[in-house]
């Protein structure tokens, strides 16, 4: 989507997200938050749907230094990384918002530079998985 970045993987979903734990840690993010979208659709409205996660993530330093740039900016936080199974179980998708776009919707230019940072990291943790 215009509003992120994503990329398949050949490997089922446990061992993707396995992978993406690992590449966050390496950039610095750690996983604050996470939802089972489908456990959750399951147990709210009987709905069975693929497997689909959400992970919550944050590298303490930027997040710091956002919130100390703008305090409301914790409105747009944390980085949220959807892992799902693909069209089969043994392909997974993996997709982050993009921290430019994310970040750009508070229209100060001074924040410009930390989203690019945070970019270039989401972006390595792809190409890394």
């Amino acid at each position: 989507p215009s509003y992120g970045m994503k990329t398949t993987l050949p490997v089922a979903m446990d061992e993707a997200e396995t992978r993406v734990r690992a590449a966050l840690a390496a950039e610095g993010f750690g996983v604050l938050t996470e939802i089972d979208v489908s456990a959750t659709l399951q147990a709210k409205l009987g709905v069975d749907f693929r497997p689909y996660r959400i992970l919550g993530a944050c590298a303490p330093p930027l997040a710091h230094q956002a919130l100390s740039e703008e305090i409301d900016i914790g409105l747009l936080l944390p980085c949220n990384v959807v892992v799902y199974q693909g069209e089969t179980p043994d392909e997974t998708v993996v997709a982050a918002l993009d921290p430019e776009i994310q970040l750009g919707v508070t229209g100060r230019d001074d924040i410009a530079p930390l989203a690019r940072e945070v970019r270039a990291r989401m972006e390595r943790v792809l190409e890394a998985l």
